[in-house]
C-alpha cells in the first residue's frame, strides 16, 4: 500500500483547471481544492440539461475563476489551459437516454470537445497533469462480476461509445505524445450537490426528489446489483489521480462498498428517509435495450497502485444525502 498524501502540500499555491466545475464531482473537487490552498480555475456551460449549478459553490464561488464557457468553443480553449499545473476533466453529457435521442450533441461533448482539450493542452501546455472522468459504462453488459479492467469494452449506448473515444484519446496521447493523463471509470456516484430535478445525471436523483416530496417513486426492475460510490470518496480518487506519478497513463475502476439490489437500494433510501413508498415495475422497453444488468467494479487495482478505497457506507451516504436537500431543496428543483 503506498504512504498517505498530504494534499495541503501537493495542492497549496498550485493552479487547477476543471472542466464541468459547477456540475456534482466538480464542484466538490473544488471545495476539497480549494481547502487545500489551490488556486481553482473553472469552466462550465451551465447548460440547463447538464448538471452545473452555482448553488454548488455557495460561500466559496468568489475564491475561484469561474468561466460560463462551453468545452465545444474550441478556440477559447488554448487561452483556458494554458499556464494550468492540473487539469480535472470533468464536462460531459451523461444521460444515456439522450444520447440516443441526440447523438451528435452527444458525439461533440464527449468525443470531439475531449479531442480539442486534449491538442489545445499539447500545443499550449505539454506538461499539465490531467484526470479524465470516464464510465464504468464503456464496459457494456459483463460477462463476469465483478468488472475489472482487463474486460472487454462493448458500450451498448451511443453515450458509452462517445466517452470510450474520450476515454482513448487520453490515453493515445500520453502514449504518442507524453501527456500526463489518468482515466478513472467512475460507476454510480451520489451524494450532496448532484442532479436531482430529473434522472439525467442518475436515476438515485429522481428517487431522492419524489422521496422528498413525500411521492412513492418506481424501481425499474429491481433485482439488477449495483455498487456505488459516495463522492468524498470519488473526490479523493481524482486528488490521488493527480498527484501519484505511477498514474499517469492509467486506467482505473472506482467502486463501493458491498453491491446491492435496485431493490435494496430503495429500501435503504426509505430507511434513511425515515419513511416513503416506491413500487417495484417492469423496465420501460426503451430502456432494456441498453441496460447493462447487474454490474459492480474490482477496484483492487486503484488500491494497490494508488492506495484508494470507498470509505462511505451506502447508508451514511444516503442520508448524507438526504440531509443536504433536506435544507437546499429549493436550489435543485
Amino acid at each position: 500500500m503506498p504512504d498517505p498524501i498530504d494534499f495541503r502540500r501537493r495542492f497549496a499555491g498550485r493552479r487547477v483547471l476543471i472542466t464541468g466545475g459547477l456540475g456534482f464531482i466538480g464542484s466538490n473537487l473544488t471545495r476539497a481544492l480549494l481547502g487545500f490552498g489551490a488556486k481553482v480555475t473553472i469552466i462550465d456551460s451551465l447548460e440547463p440539461a447538464y448538471g452545473g449549478n452555482r448553488r454548488n459553490l455557495a460561500g466559496v464561488a468568489g475564491r475561484v475563476k469561474i468561466h460560463i464557457a462551453d468545452v465545444r468553443d474550441w478556440p477559447r480553449l488554448p487561452g483556458l489551459v494554458r499556464n494550468q499545473e492540473f487539469l480535472f476533466n470533468l464536462a460531459g453529457q451523461t444521460s444515456h437516454m439522450d444520447s440516443m435521442t441526440d447523438p451528435q450533441t452527444d458525439l461533440d461533448i464527449n468525443c470531439r470537445a475531449q479531442l480539442a482539450i486534449l491538442e489545445a493542452c499539447r500545443q499550449h501546455n505539454p506538461k499539465v497533469r490531467i484526470v479524465f472522468a470516464s464510465t464504468r459504462q464503456i464496459y457494456g453488459r459483463p460477462d463476469y462480476l465483478p468488472v475489472d479492467e482487463k474486460h472487454p469494452l462493448r458500450p451498448v449506448d451511443v453515450n458509452g461509445i462517445n466517452k470510450l473515444a474520450g476515454e482513448s484519446f487520453h490515453l493515445l496521447y500520453a502514449r504518442v505524445h507524453g501527456i500526463q493523463a489518468t482515466a478513472l471509470r467512475l460507476t454510480n456516484t451520489i451524494g450532496p450537490r448532484m442532479r436531482i430535478k430529473d434522472a439525467r445525471q442518475t436515476f438515485v436523483g429522481i428517487w431522492i426528489r419524489r422521496l422528498l416530496e413525500g411521492r412513492p417513486f418506481e424501481v425499474w426492475g429491481g433485482g439488477q446489483l449495483r455498487d456505488f460510490t459516495y463522492v468524498d470518496d470519488a473526490v479523493e480518487a481524482f486528488l490521488l489521480a493527480a498527484v501519484r506519478p505511477e498514474a499517469a497513463g492509467m486506467v482505473f475502476n472506482l467502486g463501493g462498498p458491498r453491491p446491492v439490489t435496485l431493490s435494496q437500494l430503495a429500501g435503504l433510501l426509505v430507511k434513511a428517509n425515515g419513511g416513503g413508498e416506491f413500487a417495484v415495475r417492469e423496465f420501460p422497453a426503451d430502456r432494456q435495450k441498453i441496460d447493462i444488468g447487474d454490474y459492480y467494479a474490482d477496484d483492487r487495482l486503484i488500491g494497490r497502485r494508488l492506495g484508494w478505497k470507498p470509505r462511505t457506507d451506502l447508508p451514511t451516504a444516503l442520508r448524507r444525502t438526504l440531509e443536504y436537500y433536506r435544507t437546499e431543496w429549493r436550489h435543485y428543483v
